[in-house]
């Protein structure tokens, strides 16, 4: 059984029993948190396609981490010009465990 779920804007393949990295979520270590936003259900081979969701389906999962995503540069130069300029960000995650994928 596996689902297509929007988390945070961004659409995610997930599993019971997987853990992801998403955009930040909001609560602390060891929270449970549910998504309602089910685009596709797969259960056993019958697939259920959400307009734009799936009536009744929701995942229930638990917030194992707060963490920072590896280093991107961002390096800028104008030619001839002398001007050169590099910064570095790195995105706050949240890993989160999938406990349970409930149809409705």
């Amino acid at each position: 059984m596996y689902a297509i779920v929007d988390i945070a804007g961004q659409q995610f393949k997930i599993e019971k029993g997987k853990q992801i990295y998403v955009h930040r979520l909001e609560g602390l270590e060891g929270d449970t948190v549910t998504f309602d936003k089910v685009l596709l259900l797969d259960n056993n081979g019958n697939i259920s396609i959400g307009q734009p969701f799936v009536d009744g389906a929701s995942v229930s999962a638990t917030i194992v981490s707060h963490l920072k995503g590896d280093k991107v540069i961002v390096f800028k130069k104008k030619r001839r010009k002398g001007f050169q300029k590099e910064t570095g960000h790195r995105q706050y995650l949240s890993r989160i465990r999938i406990d349970e994928i409930t149809v409705g």
